[in-house]
C-alpha cells in the first residue's frame, strides 16, 4: 500500500522526495503496481461480448455499415476490424446522448450492454476491406498525417493512430486506417465546430481540428482511406 499511495503522488510530491535523496529507483516499483492496479481495473470495466451473438444482432446494423461491417456509402463508417472497446464505447455514446446522430442515436437506444458488447465483439473481428485514396492528394495528405502542420500547431495524425493507423486500443485512440473519407472529414469538422466532443477533457481532438483548414481535412482523410 506505501508504494501504491507513493505512485499516486503529484510529480511534484515525488521530484521534492527524490531530492531528499530517495533514489528514482525505488520509486519504480510503486510506478509498476499503480500501472497494473489501472490496467486490472480498465480490464474489470470491460466485459467481453459473444461475436456469435453479436451476428445476428447485427442484421439491423447492416443496412448502413454492411453486414460484414464494410460501409458501401461514403457517408457512412466501416466498422470492420474497429477496436472491440472502441466500437462499444461509440453505441454507449449514442445511447446516452453524449453522441448524437438522427440514425444513431435511434438505433443505440433500445440496446442493452450485453447487446452492444455482443455487436462490438462481431465487427470488431470482420476483415476491413482495402479502398484507394485520391492520387492527386496523396502527397499533401500523407505529409500531413505523418508530420503534422509546425506552422498552425498540427500534431502528426500518426502520433497517436500510428504509421499505418492501426490506432491504439489501450489509450482508446481508434483504427482510422481504410475508414471513408468522407465520414472522417465529416467528423473533423464536427469536431472543429465542438458539435462533437467525445474527446473527454482533454479535448485532444476538437484542439487538432481547430487548426486545420477544409483542404488539410480533404487530403488528409483521403490520405487515410488509402491506408491499409
Amino acid at each position: 500500500m506505501d508504494a501504491l499511495k507513493r505512485a499516486m503522488q503529484s510529480p511534484a510530491q515525488r521530484s521534492f522526495r527524490l531530492s531528499r535523496g530517495t533514489s528514482r529507483s525505488s520509486a519504480l516499483p510503486g510506478l509498476v503496481a499503480f500501472l497494473i492496479a489501472g490496467l486490472a481495473l480498465s480490464a474489470s470495466s470491460f466485459a467481453a461480448g459473444s461475436a456469435a451473438a453479436g451476428q445476428a444482432k447485427a442484421v439491423p446494423c447492416s443496412a448502413c455499415h454492411g453486414m460484414d461491417g464494410n460501409s458501401l456509402n461514403p457517408e457512412w463508417p466501416s466498422l470492420a476490424g474497429q477496436h472491440e472497446s472502441y466500437i462499444l464505447k461509440a453505441l454507449k455514446s449514442f445511447k446516452s446522448g453524449e453522441r448524437q446522430n438522427p440514425l444513431m442515436s435511434g438505433m443505440a437506444m433500445p440496446l442493452t450492454d450485453e447487446d452492444m458488447a455482443d455487436l462490438a465483439a462481431y465487427f470488431s473481428q470482420q476483415k476491413l476491406s482495402g479502398k484507394a485514396a485520391d492520387p492527386a492528394l496523396v502527397a499533401s495528405g500523407e505529409r500531413l498525417y505523418r508530420g503534422g502542420n509546425k506552422n498552425t500547431g498540427v500534431p502528426a495524425c500518426l502520433a497517436c493512430h500510428g504509421p499505418t493507423g492501426q490506432g491504439n486500443p489501450a489509450a482508446g485512440w481508434p483504427s482510422i486506417a481504410g475508414q471513408q473519407a468522407n465520414y472522417a472529414a465529416a467528423q473533423l469538422v464536427a469536431y472543429r465546430s465542438k458539435q462533437r466532443a467525445t474527446d473527454g477533457d482533454t479535448q485532444m481532438m476538437r484542439n487538432v481540428a481547430s487548426a486545420l483548414t477544409d483542404d488539410e481535412i480533404k487530403a488528409v482523410t483521403s490520405y487515410i482511406q488509402g491506408l491499409r
